[in-house]
């Protein structure tokens, strides 16, 4: 009778319920509309086809699916903390990124689409050769990986001052086909003297301290501060990178640097007095220039 019991005791835990699809995302849905979530349907249906182990594509598809308890609570659980305003990337641990999902977590800045548009114009300008490559703020290693699994001849060095964002990047260089021609460094851009690279890549804090109050609640509140604060104008880690990048560029090497909106005119200046004449101008969906590439003509 115990064995019974026991057997009845498992089946129970186990058991596992058919749900309705509809039924689940306008239930996730709503709540998060309720909470003023912009994005609610899409975030409902990118943590449940996660959840799932399948794609957005495929559950939109599909009737029904089988959820257990314990996926119904880790539903329940993800919801309220996107209704927190926690980005949905690190609900789920991953960003889409160039052609592959990236592993993030709070360690890093979430990987955003006008940064693809810098990688993608590096990538054509390399392609077929074999640069060297200085990735200053690696972050979650999503520029530099990009870049490396594109151009099979490329070299790269990806270096941050925070060691918690370098583990994120080296756990994303195992799952690449680059591993082996990457390094990721806990150093300052000060560290490398005697190196010499072919591009140096950026994407640097560029947001002025006191407009972080302003940003959205799933960025000030989430994204880690010291990837986002840029010093008084912005400029600060800006001026820094164009500075020691003089000294550690080959002549005619490119130097690539994303920056804030509306900062153009400023750094454009900045490059000229730094001996960097401008090669390409990348703009954002909405027109505005948020990427620079410049040579350094020695």
């Amino acid at each position: 009778e115990r064995t019974i019991k026991t057997q009845r005791s498992r089946l129970k835990i186990k058991r596992i319920k058919l749900m309705n699809q509809n039924r689940i995302i306008k239930k996730g849905s709503q709540f998060l509309k309720n909470k003023n979530i912009g994005s609610y349907l899409l975030d409902t249906e990118i943590i449940l086809s996660d959840l799932l182990g399948i794609s957005r594509e495929k559950l939109i598809l599909r009737d029904k699916f089988e959820l257990s308890k314990k996926e119904i609570l880790k539903f329940k659980e993800s919801i309220t903390r996107r209704a927190k305003y926690e980005p949905i990337a690190y609900i789920v641990k991953k960003k889409e990124f160039w052609k592959r999902n990236f592993f993030v977590n709070r360690e890093t800045l979430i990987p955003r689409p006008e940064t693809e548009l810098l990688v993608e114009k590096i990538i054509k300008h390399f392609r077929g050769k074999s640069p060297y490559i200085l990735d200053i703020g690696t972050g979650s290693g999503c520029i530099l990986l990009s870049i490396l699994e594109d151009i099979n001849k490329a070299r790269g060095v990806g270096i941050d001052l925070s060691k918690k964002a370098l583990s994120v990047a080296k756990k994303n260089s195992i799952s690449s086909d680059c591993f082996h021609r990457v390094k990721f460094l806990n150093k300052s851009v000060d560290d490398f003297i005697n190196k010499k690279f072919d591009i140096v890549v950026s994407n640097p804090p560029y947001i002025c301290k006191n407009d972080i109050k302003n940003l959205d609640n799933d960025i000030k509140y989430f994204e880690p501060k010291v990837a986002l604060d840029g010093g008084n104008d912005g400029l600060d880690v800006i001026r820094k990178v164009i500075y020691k990048s003089k000294t550690i560029l080959k002549t005619n090497g490119l130097l690539a640097i994303e920056i804030g909106n509306k900062q153009y005119k400023q750094v454009s200046q900045l490059l000229k007095i730094g001996s960097f004449r401008e090669k390409d101008l990348i703009r954002d969906y909405q027109d505005n220039i948020r990427c620079i590439i410049s040579t350094f003509i020695n």
